[in-house]
């Protein structure tokens, strides 16, 4: 039996894959609820609990991406430019 945190990573990421976009979709997000198995593993979970947790997760993931970015232009800029030739 798949933990529930594995569900989250997999709708976190099936998310992002189809549809590029960080703030998840309710209908997606009961749909997956639905079909992936995630009511049938926990009878108990509450939707809108799995929701939250799909949508930390969503955020997290651009959190981080917005950091390693930034972190990328800030080396890019630390480079010397080149004289110009004229």
């Amino acid at each position: 039996m798949p933990k529930l945190s594995d569900y989250v990573q997999t709708a976190a990421t099936e998310y992002l894959l189809e549809t590029g976009n960080t703030e998840l979709d309710a209908l997606w997000a009961a749909e997956f609820f639905q079909d992936s198995g995630v009511l049938e593993e926990y009878p108990h979970q509450n939707m809108v609990a799995f929701y939250n947790m799909v949508q930390k997760e969503l955020t997290r993931r651009a959190d981080r991406a917005e950091k390693q970015t930034r972190m990328k232009l800030e080396k890019i800029s630390w480079f010397p430019k080149p004289p110009r030739k004229d």
